[in-house]
């Protein structure tokens, strides 16, 4: 009958059916684009709230380890979370305390080593195969001159910028750890009040779905800052062989530029390679250009597989996308974010996965599309499935 029926449809009826379908899927996906955007739009009109609470979050990761470990020694909450705070903040201050004397030291050095080496450009340029001679140069720098005092007004603009965006950071670290220290005394309130006050059927998915992002999260910051350690140390080993001036410095941005995948490590390591070159000359800047190299086909083949094994399960690609994202929209701080938010959102793309695994009764790989009745476990034992309790489970939220 239903094969009758098929064949007796004329072509217009089955085109205003497909039509009718496909319109209702693109005011749906209209809809979903409109919700993304104005989700976009509240997201950049409150980062300047976000940004502190997404930061301290990540520092949460990093500390909720050791404010857990006193607690269980029953230090109170409060005092547990200051003394891991105070303890961070030293462990920041005496980095930079141990690092900013060679800074400053070999920054005069590397300035006279850098005028040398533009007197060196000018002696090539005025010698064979290009023979520019004096008159040409002392033209191009005087109109470069000239470029830069016309475009005095904008320069003092961006000065002036420049401070207010540092003013602007030193309030979005001191609100980051005013947070963290909330974030960390009263954390563990959080997903029962969650639980509780959304109630069901959303309440328990939105804490599953919590708690596994905060492992992901945890996991992902933790091992990447192992990484990019053993990274740093490496490369500051070879830098300090070589003699390349700067090279603590440069370990500390090596493993700072770890935590930004792909694009961290190309910029460290090509401002390596630059110092090298213009203090030590090109010979040793090749040497530096082969210890990095080799360090970052160590992390890459060995360290990332590891370590951080399938928890992130995020493709190469994807990663890169997300940091040019991020680094297009919010740039640097965008940058350092981006992995973090993909690898959440993956995580809750997983998690939703598996629920509507769970209602159609299907594997977390999905159905094999060779199996056919014959390998249902009830068809093979004889027993018929019964229609209402089917359905009353999936109607049920796990």
């Amino acid at each position: 009958m239903n094969e009758e029926t098929t064949q007796g449809r004329d072509r217009g009826s089955v085109y205003a059916v497909h039509l009718r379908s496909s319109a209702v899927v693109a005011v749906q996906f209209v809809a979903v684009a409109a919700a993304l955007w104005v989700l976009a739009w509240v997201v950049g009109e409150t980062w300047v709230i976000l940004l502190p609470v997404l930061l301290a979050l990540i520092a949460c990761t990093v500390l909720w380890p050791p404010v857990r470990w006193l607690r269980s020694k029953g230090l109170p909450p409060a005092a547990a979370v200051m003394a891991t705070l105070l303890l961070a903040v030293l462990v920041v201050a005496g980095v930079i305390a141990a690092v900013a004397p060679a800074v400053v030291e070999q920054s005069t050095e590397l300035a006279q080593q850098a005028s040398a080496g533009v007197v060196k450009v000018r002696d090539w340029l005025g010698g064979p195969p290009l023979n520019i001679s004096q008159s040409q140069l002392d033209s191009a720098v005087s109109a470069i001159t000239d470029r830069l005092n016309s475009s005095g007004a904008q320069i003092a603009t961006g000065v002036f910028t420049g401070v207010g965006a540092a003013t602007s950071a030193l309030v979005t670290v001191f609100t980051a750890i005013v947070v963290t220290f909330f974030f960390l005394k009263d954390g563990p309130r959080f997903l029962p009040w969650l639980r509780r006050h959304v109630g069901r059927p959303a309440g328990p998915h939105l804490a599953g779905v919590s708690e596994r992002v905060w492992s992901t999260l945890g996991g992902f910051i933790r091992t990447q800052a192992v990484v990019s350690l053993i990274d740093a140390v490496l490369i500051g080993i070879g830098l300090v062989i070589v003699g390349v001036p700067l090279a603590y410095a440069l370990a500390i941005i090596t493993f700072i530029g770890g935590f930004v995948p792909i694009v961290g490590a190309f910029v460290a390591g090509g401002l390596s390679v630059l110092i090298a070159l213009v203090s030590n000359g090109p010979v040793d800047a090749l040497i530096v250009l082969g210890i990095i190299v080799a360090v970052q086909q160590l992390e890459g083949n060995v360290l990332q597989p590891w370590l951080q094994s399938k928890s992130m399960n995020l493709h190469a690609v994807i990663v890169l996308l997300a940091v040019t994202l991020g680094a297009s929209t919010f740039g640097v701080i965008g940058a350092f974010l981006a992995v973090p938010v993909a690898a959440a959102a993956a995580e809750i793309i997983r998690y939703y996965g598996e629920h509507v695994s769970g209602l159609t009764g299907e594997d977390d790989d999905g159905p094999d599309p060779e199996s056919g009745p014959e390998s249902d476990p009830e068809s093979e034992s004889g027993a018929e499935p019964d229609n209402e309790d089917d359905a009353d489970a999936a109607a049920e939220v796990p």
